[in-house]
């Protein structure tokens, strides 16, 4: 599933595809923190996302342990936060290979339905042990506030996710969200490459003895 590393057969300007699916309520800013990550800017001009929505991003991944530089294109999902939605949501979620799990800490009932969600991503995600980031959302309006950092920090805790407040508005902590979530799951595809590899070379060596 995350071995999608592209060799020569086609003509690609990038090393890996991988494929981040944000999910959470409706109006929790799922579609403008995306907005904001690959534009670089802030829009309060969208309206609930129906369905589906899809952006598209190229970046150069740096390996933590100093290897060579990954050429990576991101494929961002924003999934409908109404129930109705909900099995188109499913349909999304085996191809996923890391997801995004957003609620608005101005908006007690969306951080109580992350349980929720998060429940449904570990029921249809293709690993067992889906890599999920939790986003607190809508930092700037402090005022507002009605979920502690202690509270989502301590729920981000017992559940093993990894926490970061954001905003859409002013993009910060999401690229940090961003970069967290590609070390889970780059570290994941070079476990599984360097397995395959090990057993490819385990069969060529069976192999070899046979023909001897």
């Amino acid at each position: 599933m995350l071995r999608t590393k592209l060799g020569n057969t086609f003509n690609t300007e990038f090393d890996y595809l991988l494929k981040f699916l944000a999910l959470g309520n409706s109006n929790v800013g799922k579609t403008s923190l995306f907005y904001q990550y690959v534009e670089g800017k802030f829009s309060n001009k969208f309206l609930s996302t129906v369905g589906i929505d899809f952006r598209e991003k190229r970046i150069t991944y740096k390996p933590k342990d100093g290897s060579k530089d990954e050429r990576i294109q991101l494929q961002l999902w924003d999934t409908a936060g109404q129930e109705r939605f909900r099995s188109l949501t499913t349909a999304f979620l085996r191809d996923a290979m890391g997801f995004i799990l957003v609620f608005d800490l101005t908006e007690e009932q969306s951080f109580y339905d992350v349980t929720t969600w998060l429940d449904h991503i570990r029921a249809h995600a293709y690993y067992e042990d889906p890599f999920i980031i939790l986003c607190g959302n809508k930092s700037d309006l402090e005022n507002e506030r009605v979920i502690s950092k202690e509270t989502a920090n301590d729920f981000a805790n017992n559940n093993n996710l990894l926490y970061y407040e954001t905003s859409a508005n002013t993009g910060a902590g999401f690229n940090d969200a961003i970069e967290s979530l590609l070390d889970l799951i780059m570290e994941r595809i070079k476990r599984d490459e360097l397995e395959y590899s090990s057993h490819q070379n385990v069969k060529k060596r069976r192999l070899s003895s046979f023909l001897k």
